[in-house]
């Protein structure tokens, strides 16, 4: 089985294959002031009530845009579980040419979803990140990451707009009852939902000029179902798409 951890600034992402069906996984948040200890017994209590043994985890594959943090998961693997893990980083055998300006530039988790779209969707391809930053990636037809767009996430930019508007309470990110609010909280509903529906809308169209119409677009992250509910531009839904790309790398960094 390969367990695959992918560390983000909000949430870490684990999934643990057998071959290459994702037999389980979890989400739990990231603390930047947590230490390898607590990692690794957080890794043997989740693989503990799966009822999956230790030695049973063959490899292990991390990727981390947060690097204060990929030591400690790094220490808690191969202390904990007797495997030190494939960390996805410059050098690391990914199947994509990256067309960067700088590769070492290009976020792990950005590359590993240019691998997963590459090996399972094919290009060309629009992979939409709705995470806590909103990432618009581009592969082409050959399987290269071209590169891409970067905004703030839905729950980036309402964090941003209640700490910097004093009468503006916090909301639940959900659907309001129409797109015109009544009160405040449904504009502000509505405002973060629709407004967010639109930018994907028009980033994907103006991909899409560049791209061709041959484009495919498939969404990932948090927030990607409650996004999908609103619009047909995706053409695919999967959210744990970097999960899968990086047993993917891990099977290409086996021999």
């Amino acid at each position: 089985m390969i367990l695959c951890i992918d560390v983000g600034n909000t949430h870490v992402a684990l999934g643990l294959f057998r071959k290459e069906v994702l037999a389980f996984h979890w989400r739990v948040a990231t603390h930047p002031e947590r230490t390898s200890d607590e990692y690794g017994l957080l890794l043997l209590g989740l693989l503990s009530q799966s009822s999956v043994r230790t030695d049973e985890i063959a490899g292990v594959a991390l990727a981390s845009v947060v690097p204060p943090q990929t030591g400690a998961w790094v220490e808690a693997s191969t202390r904990f579980l007797k495997r030190t893990p494939l960390v996805v980083d410059a050098g690391i055998r990914t199947g994509v040419k990256i067309r960067y300006d700088d590769p070492r530039q290009v976020g792990a988790d950005r590359v590993v979803d240019a691998a997963a779209v590459s090996r399972l969707y094919g290009g060309p391809a629009c992979i939409v990140d709705l995470g806590t930053a909103r990432t618009f990636d581009a592969v082409s037809a050959e399987g290269d990451y071209l590169g891409g767009a970067i905004a703030p996430g839905l729950g980036v930019a309402l964090e941003a707009l209640c700490a910097r508007a004093a009468k503006l309470p916090r909301v639940e990110v959900v659907r309001p009852p129409a797109v015109i609010g009544k009160n405040t909280v449904h504009s502000m509903q509505s405002g973060i939902l629709f407004g967010y529906v639109g930018l994907v809308e028009g980033m994907v169209a103006r991909f899409r000029e560049e791209l061709g119409p041959d484009m495919k677009v498939i969404g990932t992250g948090g927030f990607v179902e409650l996004i999908a509910k609103e619009t047909n531009v995706f053409t695919a839904l999967a959210p744990m798409l970097t999960l899968e790309g990086l047993r993917i790398i891990h099977e290409l960094n086996r021999t």
